[in-house]
Protein backbone atom coordinates (compact mmCIF):
# COMPACT_ATOMS: atom_id res chain seq x y z
CA UNK A 1 0.00 0.00 0.00
CA UNK A 2 1.49 3.37 -0.96
CA UNK A 3 1.56 5.95 2.25
CA UNK A 4 -1.25 8.15 2.34
CA UNK A 5 -3.56 5.60 0.09
CA UNK A 6 -6.41 3.57 1.31
CA UNK A 7 -5.89 0.25 1.24
CA UNK A 8 -6.75 -1.83 -1.89
CA UNK A 9 -10.65 -3.27 -1.36
CA UNK A 10 -9.80 -7.13 -0.99
CA UNK A 11 -6.32 -6.72 1.13
CA UNK A 12 -8.41 -7.55 4.08
CA UNK A 13 -10.95 -9.92 3.32
CA UNK A 14 -10.98 -14.03 2.41
CA UNK A 15 -8.27 -14.72 0.41
CA UNK A 16 -9.18 -16.29 -3.48
CA UNK A 17 -7.23 -17.38 -6.26
CA UNK A 18 -6.67 -15.54 -8.82
CA UNK A 19 -7.19 -15.77 -12.72
CA UNK A 20 -7.22 -13.19 -15.27
CA UNK A 21 -9.01 -10.26 -16.80
CA UNK A 22 -7.81 -8.31 -19.70
CA UNK A 23 -9.35 -5.40 -21.96
CA UNK A 24 -8.51 -3.66 -25.57
CA UNK A 25 -9.74 -0.39 -23.57
CA UNK A 26 -7.76 -0.67 -20.14
CA UNK A 27 -4.27 -1.43 -19.09
CA UNK A 28 -3.31 -2.63 -15.79
CA UNK A 29 -1.63 -0.15 -13.71
CA UNK A 30 -2.40 2.00 -17.01
CA UNK A 31 -4.48 5.29 -17.20
CA UNK A 32 -8.25 4.95 -16.92
CA UNK A 33 -9.35 6.59 -20.90
CA UNK A 34 -11.30 9.46 -21.57
CA UNK A 35 -14.51 7.17 -22.25
CA UNK A 36 -14.63 5.70 -19.02
CA UNK A 37 -14.84 9.16 -17.01
CA UNK A 38 -18.33 10.13 -16.05
CA UNK A 39 -18.10 13.35 -18.16
CA UNK A 40 -16.23 12.38 -20.88
CA UNK A 41 -17.98 9.20 -22.05
CA UNK A 42 -18.80 7.52 -19.36
CA UNK A 43 -18.72 3.94 -21.13
CA UNK A 44 -17.91 0.24 -19.00
CA UNK A 45 -14.75 -0.96 -21.03
CA UNK A 46 -14.26 -3.99 -22.65
CA UNK A 47 -13.25 -7.02 -20.12
CA UNK A 48 -12.31 -10.58 -21.04
CA UNK A 49 -11.70 -12.77 -18.88
CA UNK A 50 -10.00 -16.64 -18.57
CA UNK A 51 -8.50 -18.84 -16.07
CA UNK A 52 -11.81 -19.37 -13.74
CA UNK A 53 -11.85 -22.43 -11.35
CA UNK A 54 -13.73 -25.28 -12.03
CA UNK A 55 -17.38 -24.87 -10.21
CA UNK A 56 -17.64 -21.43 -11.47
CA UNK A 57 -21.31 -20.93 -12.06
CA UNK A 58 -21.52 -17.38 -12.72
CA UNK A 59 -19.14 -13.91 -12.31
CA UNK A 60 -20.19 -10.80 -11.30
CA UNK A 61 -18.39 -7.72 -12.14
CA UNK A 62 -17.68 -4.61 -10.53
CA UNK A 63 -15.57 -1.16 -9.76
CA UNK A 64 -14.59 0.61 -7.00
CA UNK A 65 -12.06 3.69 -6.13
CA UNK A 66 -10.76 3.27 -3.23
CA UNK A 67 -9.59 6.72 -3.26
CA UNK A 68 -12.58 8.31 -2.71
CA UNK A 69 -13.15 11.18 -0.23
CA UNK A 70 -16.06 8.97 1.32
CA UNK A 71 -14.67 7.07 4.08
CA UNK A 72 -15.79 4.15 2.19
CA UNK A 73 -14.42 4.29 -1.00
CA UNK A 74 -16.77 4.77 -4.17
CA UNK A 75 -18.94 1.70 -6.38
CA UNK A 76 -18.89 2.92 -9.65
CA UNK A 77 -20.37 -0.62 -11.06
CA UNK A 78 -21.84 -3.44 -9.34
CA UNK A 79 -23.08 -6.20 -11.77
CA UNK A 80 -23.77 -10.17 -10.61
CA UNK A 81 -25.23 -13.16 -11.80
CA UNK A 82 -23.37 -13.49 -15.20
CA UNK A 83 -24.20 -16.81 -16.62
CA UNK A 84 -20.91 -19.23 -16.38
CA UNK A 85 -20.66 -19.46 -20.21
CA UNK A 86 -20.06 -15.78 -20.48
CA UNK A 87 -15.89 -14.82 -20.42
CA UNK A 88 -16.38 -11.26 -22.16
CA UNK A 89 -18.37 -7.88 -21.83
CA UNK A 90 -17.83 -5.84 -24.28
CA UNK A 91 -17.84 -1.74 -24.37
CA UNK A 92 -20.77 -0.16 -23.33
CA UNK A 93 -22.33 -3.61 -21.66
CA UNK A 94 -22.91 -2.07 -18.74
CA UNK A 95 -23.48 1.31 -19.90
CA UNK A 96 -26.32 3.20 -22.20
CA UNK A 97 -28.72 1.03 -24.38
CA UNK A 98 -26.29 -1.89 -22.50
CA UNK A 99 -25.77 -3.76 -25.98
CA UNK A 100 -24.16 -7.05 -25.13
CA UNK A 101 -25.33 -7.00 -21.69
CA UNK A 102 -25.14 -11.38 -21.12
CA UNK A 103 -29.15 -11.99 -20.24
CA UNK A 104 -29.96 -12.84 -16.58
CA UNK A 105 -27.50 -10.48 -15.46
CA UNK A 106 -28.29 -8.22 -12.91
CA UNK A 107 -27.00 -4.78 -11.97
CA UNK A 108 -26.57 -3.45 -8.53
CA UNK A 109 -27.47 0.45 -7.57
CA UNK A 110 -23.98 1.95 -7.35
CA UNK A 111 -22.96 4.89 -5.78
CA UNK A 112 -24.36 7.34 -7.83
CA UNK A 113 -27.68 6.14 -7.08
CA UNK A 114 -27.73 3.67 -10.61
CA UNK A 115 -28.21 0.83 -12.39
CA UNK A 116 -25.00 0.90 -14.73
CA UNK A 117 -21.59 1.58 -15.12
CA UNK A 118 -20.59 5.24 -13.46
CA UNK A 119 -17.66 6.55 -14.78
CA UNK A 120 -14.86 8.19 -12.50
CA UNK A 121 -15.25 11.47 -11.54
CA UNK A 122 -12.77 12.27 -9.21
CA UNK A 123 -12.34 15.90 -7.04
CA UNK A 124 -8.85 17.95 -8.55
CA UNK A 125 -5.94 16.39 -6.61
CA UNK A 126 -4.40 12.91 -6.49
CA UNK A 127 -4.92 10.54 -9.07
CA UNK A 128 -7.69 7.71 -7.96
CA UNK A 129 -7.63 3.77 -8.85
CA UNK A 130 -10.36 1.84 -10.15
CA UNK A 131 -10.48 -1.86 -9.51
CA UNK A 132 -12.41 -3.48 -11.97
CA UNK A 133 -12.82 -7.24 -10.85
CA UNK A 134 -14.43 -9.90 -12.21
CA UNK A 135 -15.36 -12.70 -9.61
CA UNK A 136 -16.16 -16.23 -10.17
CA UNK A 137 -18.72 -17.50 -8.16
CA UNK A 138 -19.54 -20.66 -6.67
CA UNK A 139 -23.52 -19.83 -7.06
CA UNK A 140 -25.76 -19.28 -10.25
CA UNK A 141 -27.42 -15.89 -8.27
CA UNK A 142 -26.39 -14.23 -5.73
CA UNK A 143 -30.14 -13.52 -4.75
CA UNK A 144 -29.92 -10.42 -3.88
CA UNK A 145 -32.34 -7.41 -5.58
CA UNK A 146 -31.40 -4.66 -7.02
CA UNK A 147 -32.40 -2.25 -4.58
CA UNK A 148 -30.14 -3.23 -2.09
CA UNK A 149 -27.08 -1.40 -1.26
CA UNK A 150 -23.29 -1.73 -3.27
CA UNK A 151 -22.19 -3.23 0.23
CA UNK A 152 -24.83 -5.74 0.27
CA UNK A 153 -23.67 -6.67 -3.50
CA UNK A 154 -20.41 -6.47 -2.84
CA UNK A 155 -20.58 -8.39 0.74
CA UNK A 156 -22.24 -10.85 -0.88
CA UNK A 157 -20.31 -11.63 -3.60
CA UNK A 158 -16.98 -11.80 -1.46
CA UNK A 159 -19.17 -14.63 0.26
CA UNK A 160 -18.96 -16.75 -2.52
CA UNK A 161 -16.09 -15.91 -4.43
CA UNK A 162 -14.19 -18.96 -5.10
CA UNK A 163 -11.44 -16.80 -7.09
CA UNK A 164 -11.02 -12.98 -8.51
CA UNK A 165 -9.39 -11.13 -11.22
CA UNK A 166 -8.53 -7.65 -11.11
CA UNK A 167 -7.23 -5.52 -13.35
CA UNK A 168 -6.38 -1.49 -11.88
CA UNK A 169 -6.63 1.76 -13.89
CA UNK A 170 -6.03 5.55 -12.19
CA UNK A 171 -7.48 8.57 -13.31
CA UNK A 172 -6.73 11.80 -11.80
CA UNK A 173 -8.37 15.81 -12.52
CA UNK A 174 -4.67 18.44 -11.91
CA UNK A 175 -5.85 20.72 -9.05
CA UNK A 176 -5.11 23.56 -12.14
CA UNK A 177 -8.36 22.61 -13.11
CA UNK A 178 -10.64 23.58 -10.20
Amino acid sequence: MMAGRAPMPYDYLRQVPAFTVVSDDLVHDGVLPDAHVYEAGNVSPHLRWSGAPAGTKSYAVTCFDPDAPTGSGWWHWVLADIPADVTELPRGAGSGDMEGLPKGALHGRNDYGTFDFGGAAPPPGPAHRYVFAVHALGVESIEVTPDQTAAVFSGTINHYALARAVLIAEYGVPDSEA
